[in-house]
């Protein structure tokens, strides 16, 4: 999955105020990609193209236990949390920093084909949706829509920020499943993910910026402006 990644980042803000912002939790849903394509491009992980591996995506996840076990991602997850909890000083916004990470490596569980490890070993786990196109296809989008619906919901603020995240959302995921695929793994395909991890987690602050949870009240507080 690319986009429905970024779900339990909405829901997660959607459910309380006391989560992470929304930025801050983007950062959180793909924290473990982030750290693979850093760690591909200095060697410590490794994908390769394998035309034809599932019917949805040609790359090759043959080697990431730190990022992408069970067990990695779940370190990962402390890590964050402890750096969120920190800054915040909030014990709940940690958590769901926590629980955001870890929501990763149960969506690829459940999209890749089995090369997930739970602790680096040679079990390899993943349920193949990438082999369904339609179904994958639906899934990513019902889950990105309705948790998109729900945070939006759930907080206040102007509309057009978030309808402009969700149209850079679905811009970037047409290209991944529509273009042309990549001819190359190198560092210019790594950089390319890394970029648009970047400029989706800039628009996803900006509009957290604009908007706040239906929870939060004050004087400052004033009705948003359509």
């Amino acid at each position: 999955m690319f986009i429905a990644h970024f779900a339990p980042a909405f829901a997660a803000r959607a459910i309380t105020d006391e989560a992470p912002k929304l930025g801050t939790l983007f950062i959180a849903a793909q924290l473990t990609d982030w750290a693979f394509f850093l760690f591909a491009m200095g060697g410590l992980e490794h994908l390769r193209l394998t035309p034809g591996i599932t019917a949805m995506n040609p790359l090759d996840f043959y080697d990431y236990p730190i990022t992408h076990s069970l067990v990695g991602t779940a370190g990962f997850a402390l890590g964050f949390a402890i750096v969120v909890g920190v800054v915040l000083r909030n014990a709940i916004a940690a958590t769901w920093a926590a629980i955001v990470v870890m929501s990763h490596w149960v969506l690829d569980w459940v999209s890749h084909r089995p090369d997930l490890t739970l602790a680096g070993g040679p079990d390899r786990h993943g349920l193949g949706l990438w082999n369904y196109p339609l179904a994958a296809m639906l899934v990513e989008l019902a889950l990105v829509g309705l948790c998109f619906w729900w945070y939006v919901r759930r907080t206040k603020g102007p509309v057009v920020p978030p309808l402009i995240l969700l149209g850079t959302l679905l811009l970037f995921q047409a290209v991944n499943w529509f273009g042309p695929e990549p001819e190359t793994v190198g560092f210019p395909f790594l950089v390319t993910g890394l970029v648009a991890f970047g400029i989706l987690t800039l628009v996803a602050s900006w509009v957290g910026s604009t908007r706040w949870h239906r929870n939060e009240v004050g004087l400052n507080r004033a009705s948003p402006p359509l």
